[in-house]
């Protein structure tokens, strides 16, 4: 098991731990760790995009989702020549 500090916290932050601790009969560090699993059990893993792609999904499904129109392919233009002696051609 790792081991974490956590500094500067606020004094109101660390009195509503405390309450809510003895509230639920456990020590301040144990309910802190409870609040911890409890938010990460509840977020998808970082680096997913799910809950963007679900957040757009609902946004555009309602109006049969979105068409664009894509410009047909074309053959990429050659890169500019940067040598030297070559200006203004």
């Amino acid at each position: 098991m790792a081991t974490m500090t956590i500094r500067n916290i606020d004094d109101d932050v660390k009195a509503r731990l405390r309450v809510r601790a003895a509230q639920h009969g456990r020590s301040m560090e144990e309910e802190a760790r409870s609040i911890l699993r409890t938010a990460l059990a509840t977020d998808p893993r970082p680096g997913t995009g799910a809950t963007l792609v679900a957040d757009i999904r609902a946004l555009v499904e309602p109006f049969g989702g979105v068409e664009l129109e894509l410009p047909p392919r074309t053959p990429m233009p050659a890169p500019p020549d940067f040598s030297e002696g070559r200006s203004g051609e």
